[in-house]
């Protein structure tokens, strides 16, 4: 991540100073207001900002004696140009503002505004967040303000009249559709033949199941029992209508059969997984007005469908260390991913930001490495990241499963055809761990308990060695030279086991990260000193890489396990051009490694099919198509991060696994992609091919601070995602004429919004409760002196006012263009009455 050129500026000089205050001041009666100024600041290419402290106590803030820490992923550097303050990283994203030579007083009812130079700021994600006070003669306590708020004053007109009219030309390719051409069963089932008539679903419909599939039938039982207030009965007797389930030999582990006549519907299959895609074709045949309780039967209609799944695994990752999400919303999420067909969860438990599984052997994971909030030394909590603040337990900065609710968590996913793969990231990344194990070792050290004291030590407490990684930290790499991070690594991946067993099931992996270890890393440690003498086969910190995961590979073997990782696990550093660089390394393919390849931008386009075409095992997890962190569009307003890309739920449905460089359209600014960058890059053959695995797409949570956010950020993407996974290579990804495969996507396309607009949306705003996925903006454009609008989702519906107000569920709903006077708003509406962001127009 690139560094920040800071400059400071100070205004309003012409206030007070004071020598002492008589009492303190309390840091809740001053308020923080970020104001964003400039992006292009004297042609500079940076942003200026303005932070102004607002005192609405009795008491003065000092001239001194304070410092305001704060959290910015703009990666603010060390000194200002000005005598007045000076901002210092203290580490990761967490900064340090304070006041130089007595020059920052701010009196009672007054203000000090400071201004701040930066790199552009492109969206509401980059501002600064966590803002607390300290107190200098009290080092170790917070103190929160009363209020922070953050703003843009940037006049973005022209931006959101260019973005608006892109989407309403990109929404004018949709197809219209009547309900009846609209696809009956979602994702894409391999073979749908429609047949005559319709099957009625009441609470009068009888369930009868082979015993093989009992489990599957009862969930299917439960909820029909909930949809209709009645119980609806399994195997009491095989009278019409009814819904069977029988097993039948040869079919695949997840395919099914289904055939659906108006008296009843046979569902075939040789594995409970088939019968459980077969029960979520139906749910999703069903009309969505059943989950809201409106209706007391519902048709669908006959058809005779054969399907099957085109990968076996079908992935998604959610990130919970840098921001904590609750068991129910991790059970809410596996329930989403049940319907579409999804069935591996990554489960990403710990980062340099957080540890959020109980491991009972090494209670100090949880008791500090769960818990952030402000800390001089890391010792009883670590500090705060992501904005989380002063106070640990506040918000999801902290916050673990205990045991028992990974098991809840594990047996519930497994009901539901979920495979989880637990992460335990390293040997970077692992922060956390590294501060947890610190506190381990100095409370059993002050009980003379050396030896149990380090045993699980993740550090070279004599390592000197300087490095700053991506993410701004200075100390979360752990040592593979220590015996003890073996220790550790052992305890962890026995008690996650043991874990599995009680759950009833087995552990086949684990995924032990490898991303990101930054340069510098090992360089001045006596440990790895020591380890290169005596072992040969390390020439130095370079050749720790391999020597690290050889030995975690050699750990899980003799555990029966196989060893998942991000690309890196398959890669090397060496010196090419005087630069260190990743290259292909040869040594694990034949270890049945698993890699998840994120890296297809900035030259390693062709990085997930070089690992396949080498022997690795590869999940597609590229960042282009498929990090559903990433904003959806470049509207300032748009939350999440945009390093990798914009990803929209267009992203993952157009994604070609075999062919991601036909997929490519844009570059990481939203721009055309020159087709010609590919020219040189290396194909999949057919022996890489047989390696690609799956696809997976990953959430990581630097912005998810809430659950809302969460499922604002997965959905409706999730449901591209499930399309492709799923679904068999479409025709338009296949055809080699240019013209009639953008003719067969458009097609395809405008089937799958109807889809999601129609069917799927308004099943979500009720399914489980009720999800609330992203509802976009209008396309809107400006012609001849009216406004026109669009939706990207049929089904969705366009209000808007006339006086600039925003729209609400009783604006009127956009049938006409609508004459430009003044400022018109129009939004998006979901059945419910949910609006999503407006859009306005402005007459010249």
């Amino acid at each position: 991540m690139k560094h920040l050129l800071i400059t400071v500026l100070l205004l309003n000089t012409f206030l007070m100073s004071f020598t002492q205050t008589l009492k303190q001041l309390n840091p809740a009666d001053v308020q923080l207001k970020w104001e964003l100024l400039s992006n292009k600041y004297k042609n500079t290419g940076l942003a200026l900002s303005s932070l102004t402290l607002i005192n609405e106590g009795k008491e003065s803030l000092p001239a001194n004696g304070w410092s305001i820490y704060f959290n910015s992923g703009r990666l603010i550097v060390a000194d200002t140009d000005t005598a007045a303050i000076q901002i210092q990283q203290v580490n990761g994203d967490l900064f340090r503002l304070t006041p130089k030579a007595g020059n920052l007083p701010v009196g009672p009812g007054s203000s000090k505004k400071i201004q701040i130079l930066a790199e552009e700021a492109k969206n509401i994600s980059d501002f600064p967040t966590g803002f607390y006070l300290v107190w200098d003669r009290q080092p170790e306590k917070g103190y929160s303000f009363k209020k922070f708020t953050a703003t843009s004053l940037l006049n973005r007109d022209q931006e959101e009249a260019v973005l608006a009219a892109k989407i309403y030309h990109q929404n004018q390719l949709i197809k219209p559709l009547t309900d009846e051409e609209i696809p009956a069963i979602f994702p894409s089932p391999a073979n749908y033949q429609p047949q005559t008539g319709t099957f009625e679903f009441s609470a009068q419909v009888k369930l009868s199941a082979d015993a093989d599939f009992l489990r599957e039938a009862q969930l299917f039982a439960e909820e029909l029992s909930r949809l209709f207030g009645k119980t609806v009965p399994l195997n009491q007797n095989n009278t019409r209508p009814a819904i069977i389930f029988k097993k039948e030999k040869g079919l695949g582990t997840e395919d099914y059969k289904l055939s659906i006549s108006p008296q009843q519907i046979l569902i075939h299959a040789s594995d409970p997984a088939g019968a459980f895609y077969a029960i979520q074709s139906l749910k999703t045949m069903l009309p969505p007005d059943l989950w809201f309780g409106h209706l007391k039967s519902a048709k669908i209609p006959c058809a005779e469908v054969q399907d099957a799944p085109r990968f076996k695994f079908r992935g998604f990752m959610l990130e919970v260390a840098r921001n904590f999400q609750s068991k129910a919303e991790v059970l809410k999420v596996l329930d989403a991913m049940a319907l579409y067909k999804l069935n591996v969860l990554h489960f990403h438990l710990n980062d340099d930001e957080g540890w959020r599984l109980e491991i009972p052997a090494l209670p100090e994971l949880t008791e500090v490495g769960s818990q952030r909030g402000h800390t001089v030394d890391d010792k009883k909590n670590i500090l705060p990241s992501y904005g989380s603040g002063p106070f640990t337990g506040a918000n999801s900065g902290s916050g673990f499963y205990t045991k028992a609710d990974f098991i809840e968590i594990l047996k519930y996913a497994a009901l539901r055809h979920i495979r989880v793969i637990p992460e335990i990231e390293t040997p970077g990344h692992a922060r956390a761990a590294i501060k947890s194990m610190d506190a381990r070792y100095d409370k059993l050290m002050k009980l003379g308990q050396q030896a149990a004291a380090e045993e699980y030590l993740l550090r070279d407490r004599n390592d000197q060695s300087v490095y700053r990684s991506v993410q701004g930290w200075n100390d979360n790499v752990l040592n593979p030279a220590l015996p003890s991070v073996y220790h550790f690594i052992e305890k962890v991946v026995d008690e996650i086991g043991s874990m599995y067993k009680e759950a009833g099931l087995n552990l086949s992996t684990v995924h032990f990260g490898g991303d990101e270890v930054p340069a510098g890393v090992w360089t001045r440690s006596p440990a790895v000193a020591d380890l290169i003498k005596q072992d040969s086969t390390v020439k130095g910190p370079d050749d720790l890489w391999y020597y690290y995961f050889t030995k975690v590979n050699a750990l899980l073997k003799a555990r029966g396990l196989y060893l998942t990782g991000w690309e890196e696990i398959g890669l090397r550093k060496t010196l090419l051009d005087g630069r260190h660089k990743m290259i292909l390394n040869s040594t694990f393919v034949n270890d049945n490694f698993h890699t998840e390849v994120w890296n297809n931008v900035d030259g390693n386009e062709d990085l997930p099919y070089k690992l396949a075409n080498a022997g690795y095992k590869v999940t597609l997890t590229c960042v282009t198509h498929l990090y559903f962190d990433l904003a959806a569009n470049t509207d300032f307003e748009e939350p999440g991060q945009y390093w990798g890309g914009y990803v929209d739920t267009d992203k993952p449905f157009y994604f070609i696994p075999y062919d991601d460089y036909k997929s490519s359209r844009e570059d990481v600014n939203g721009h055309p992609v020159n087709p010609a960058i590919f020219t040189a890059k290396e194909r999949l053959t057919d022996f890489g091919k047989a390696n690609i695995i799956g696809i997976q797409a990953p959430l990581w949570s630097e912005t998810i601070k809430s659950p809302e956010r969460l499922e604002y950020m997965l959905l409706p993407k999730l449901l591209g995602l499930a399309e492709r996974a799923w679904a068999k290579d479409p025709s338009w990804a296949i055809e080699k004429d240019t013209l009639k495969s953008k003719q067969l996507y458009q097609g395809a396309w405008s089937a799958f919004v109807h889809v999601l607009g129609k069917r799927e949306l308004p099943r979500l705003s009720a399914y489980n409760g009720g999800y609330l996925y992203r509802i976009p903006t209008p396309g809107v454009v400006k012609e001849n002196g009216y406004a026109m609008a669009n939706t990207s989702y049929p089904g969705l519906l366009i209000r808007y006012t006339t006086n600039g107000t925003e729209p609400n569920a009783s604006s009127p709903v956009y049938q006409q263009p609508v004459s430009l006077k003044g400022v018109l708003k129009f939004a998006l509406f979901n059945a419910s009455g949910r609006r999503g962001r407006s859009v306005a127009v402005k007459s010249l």
